[in-house]
């Protein structure tokens, strides 16, 4: 099932692109960034990441023995703290469309001696290549906003869910509160590329990036795309104001 079957084009931040050139304009996002994302991560959010997903693993209530999978996974941040959950009888496989991305998560693993229950596959949200029922949980962080065909990709987790696992989505949102709303565009807008530029001197990933999140779709209509896949009792959880939210589903 696919959102664009009567278009052509989609969003890259605030452009319209055709649609097969999407994936390779944000591959080339995560190649220019990967050297310092974890630097920009920090000082963009003031180090808030880390709470957001400190959070996102505590809703998830990963057991030992269990499979996760960590769709986009970036630099591994959940795939860290997942492996040590999931524990030498588990398994975490960690996936992200951008070889770079990937290739830092897994150096990061091997930093900290992870690599004993950890995979890692490139792959497209929007195509997983895993088997029917395969996970017991499935996450996904700031990744979805930049997947080409967002219901593609849901379906696709929900289909490598176990009947009883749970999907998990962090992901910019949009705030509830008007001032909290003033304040991140100035903030967003005027701060964010100038850092991009100042930092690795690429200030239009970082442009991009604020542009992607306004493009996002709001957490009601997110959990509306969640239900449409045929996830259960989904609802999300506002952070930080709202500027994050992190929704969950369940496959029954």
């Amino acid at each position: 099932m696919s959102t664009h079957t009567k278009k052509d084009t989609v969003d890259f931040g605030y452009r319209e692109v055709p649609l097969a050139e999407k994936a390779r304009l944000v591959n080339d996002v995560f190649h220019s960034v990967a050297p310092r994302y974890d630097l920009m991560n920090d000082l963009m959010s003031f180090g808030l990441h880390r709470l957001w997903k400190r959070f996102t693993l505590q809703q998830a209530a990963i057991r030992p023995g269990q499979r996760v999978l960590d769709v986009a996974s970036g630099t591994g941040d959940l795939a860290k703290a997942m492996a040590q959950a999931v524990g030498p009888q588990g398994k975490v496989v960690v996936t992200d469309i951008n070889e770079a991305m990937l290739a830092y998560g897994r150096d990061k693993l091997i930093d900290a001696g992870m690599m004993g229950n950890t995979e890692f596959v490139l792959a497209d949200a929007e195509k997983l290549p895993f088997a029917d029922n395969d996970f017991d949980c499935v996450t996904i962080a700031f990744g979805l906003r930049n997947v080409t065909d967002k219901m593609a990709a849901l379906h696709s987790m929900y289909r490598v869910l176990k009947p009883g696992g749970k999907l998990l989505v962090l992901e910019f949102s949009q705030p509830s509160l008007s001032i909290v709303q003033k304040f991140y565009d100035l903030y967003s807008f005027h701060v964010i590329p100038k850092m991009g530029e100042m930092i690795l001197k690429d200030r239009d990933s970082y442009q991009y990036l604020v542009e992607s999140i306004r493009r996002h779709p709001p957490q009601q209509a997110l959990k509306a795309m969640m239900t449409t896949c045929g996830f259960e009792d989904v609802e999300y959880h506002n952070l930080s104001g709202g500027i994050v939210a992190l929704h969950e589903g369940w496959k029954y």
